[in-house]
């Protein structure tokens, strides 16, 4: 019972910090083009 006292407050920690790592993740436009990556792994170009 006295390790649910660390665990809990551990778990809603790590929690927010993926809540909060998701939304930076949309803020910065991480899905705004689903689809680039299938076309651009398609493409047959020469690397830079």
């Amino acid at each position: 019972m006295n390790m649910l006292v660390y665990l809990i407050p551990i778990a809603l920690f790590l929690g927010g910090l993926g809540l909060c790592a998701f939304l930076w993740s949309l803020k910065s436009g991480q899905y705004e083009d689903l689809e680039g990556a299938s076309w651009r792994m398609l493409r047959d170009d020469p690397p830079e």
